[in-house]
């Protein structure tokens, strides 16, 4: 079973305080909120990465952490007392962590980090194909408003915490973020995993959705003795997993949630104004003001996911469960929800046009994300700046992206966004999937550069418009700078 693990026995140190720890691959969206959790216990942090400019850079160095831009065997400190580092890097050839086991320095990857962090307390694991970094957000929102004594981790900026990714409020439980690419979130121990969805995706690894599908089975039998599984009824591949688990370990607690779910996971959808999305959950109900009924099933999850962990703190405590004043907090947490940094975000508005960016990059992930946006901002043309990434995604969904792209009232493309882990085959490319959208009735323009679409969206997007940047690539630079553009016009104005 690959786990992409690192050597074994090595751990945490029992006590952060003033650990030195060196973190390879730190601005990635999970390792920089390790940072924040390791920082939050006192440790000293000090990392490196490419020197490409991330979402995650103001976050580090809000933590005011040294980290080099570039790898080299001379950025490892002289007092290390542990290496942790991304997936993305083979300990075999990458220089700086050839150079920490030359020096027999003990190295962990983040997702046993991140096991060894869960096995220290009751812990959640967030998991499914789409949806996980929402729910974990949702979740942090929640705890933050009930004042619940734990620690989230939600794996991108949350706006409600300043841009934080992570919540520590103690450590009475621990929510995470878990990843299902080669299999990480098996380090991980939940006492409780929700699952969102599943589907085939990150086919660089995963033979096809069979192949998916056993790995998120073997992450539900890891749960302990009487442990719980939460997933969304809706989805298929959720229910097989729950169908599956419920024959093999009739222990596990199996707990529902979406339309077609009962009792306090029941989802119903509720009348609303533009701008809003009304549900209840059970018998409370709920309003979000980011878009995407998806998210209403998102927050569902976060609800009762953090509902199970308010209840071991206070079972712990031997403390009185106040239901009332828990629901209050929760639904004034869903009411003030603001997303997360590029899951929905509104970069701006300018010139009449309304300008967001979004990180999904699966056909599934669009279509939903396309159609929130058409029912939560009605009226508006809607201009989708796309970025497909990794050429084995891209590849074995072609002719599903350009379905999903196709929703668009104008689309514009540009080259597959390379992945850290794989290589180009020469077989696939960005005018390809041009084509496929064209296939499928999409009025497309194919950039290869990111830099040099600007002048095409200053040409085509007008007041009114809905212009959204999307993808796990860098385009989302090109909103930010579409945004000055627009700022600069106004000021001249």
């Amino acid at each position: 079973m690959d786990y992409d693990g690192a050597m074994e026995g090595v751990a945490l140190p029992q006590s952060l305080s003033e650990a030195n720890i060196y973190m390879v691959g730190i601005k990635g969206t999970g390792m920089a909120a390790l940072a924040e959790i390791l920082v939050a216990g006192g440790a000293h942090v000090t990392g490196s990465d490419t020197a490409e400019k991330f979402q995650t850079d103001d976050l580090l160095r809000s933590l005011d952490l040294c980290y080099a831009e570039g790898f080299a065997a001379s950025n490892l400190p002289d007092e290390i007392d542990l290496v942790i580092y991304s997936a993305a890097y083979d300990p075999a050839n990458h220089e700086e962590l050839v150079a920490a086991t030359a020096r027999d320095l003990p190295l962990i990857t983040y997702a046993e980090a991140l096991g060894e962090l869960s096995g220290s307390m009751p812990s959640i694991g967030i998991a499914g194909v789409h949806g996980k970094t929402t729910t974990a957000a949702l979740c942090a929102a929640i705890v933050r408003a009930a004042a619940l004594p734990g620690t989230v981790l939600a794996g991108s900026a949350l706006s409600d915490l300043g841009g934080r990714a992570t919540l520590v409020q103690g450590r009475s439980f621990f929510i995470a973020e878990t990843c299902e690419y080669r299999r990480n979130f098996l380090r991980f121990r939940p006492s409780a995993i929700v699952i969102t969805n599943i589907e085939a995706d990150h086919l660089d690894y995963f033979r096809d959705r069979a192949d998916i599908i056993s790995a998120f089975e073997e992450y539900a039998r890891s749960l302990p003795l009487r442990g719980e599984l939460i997933y969304c009824i809706d989805d298929d591949g959720a229910c097989e997993i729950a169908d599956s688990i419920s024959r093999e370990r009739p222990d596990i607690r199996l707990t529902a949630y979406g339309e077609r779910a009962d009792g306090e996971g029941h989802v119903a959808y509720l009348p609303a104004p533009d701008g809003e999305i009304r549900f209840s959950v059970g018998h409370r109900s709920f309003t979000l003001r980011i878009p995407g009924k998806h998210n209403a099933l998102n927050a569902a999850a976060a609800l009762i996911a953090v509902d199970r962990a308010r209840q071991i703190t206070h079972r712990d405590a031997g403390e009185h469960v106040d239901d009332v004043e828990f629901a209050a907090a929760a639904h004034d947490a869903v009411l003030e929800f603001h997303g997360t940094r590029r899951r929905s975000e509104i970069v701006g508005e300018a010139g009449g046009v309304l300008i967001l960016d979004d990180y999904a990059h699966h056909p599934t992930a669009i279509t939903a994300t396309l159609a929130g946006y058409r029912d939560f901002y009605p009226g508006r043309r809607l201009i989708l700046d796309f970025m497909s990434h990794t050429y084995s995604r891209t590849k074995a969904l072609l002719d599903e992206f350009g379905e999903a792209l196709a929703a668009a009232d104008i689309l514009i493309l540009h080259e597959i966004y390379a992945s850290a882990r794989e290589e180009n085959p020469g077989d696939v490319d960005g005018e390809q999937l041009a084509e496929a959208a064209r296939h499928h009735g999409a009025s497309v323009h194919f950039v290869p550069q990111v830099a040099e679409a600007l002048p095409l969206v200053e040409r085509i997007v007008q007041p009114g418009d809905l212009f959204v940047t999307m993808g796990a690539g860098n385009n989302w630079e090109l909103g930010r700078a579409f945004l000055n553009r627009l700022e600069e016009r106004e000021a001249v104005s």
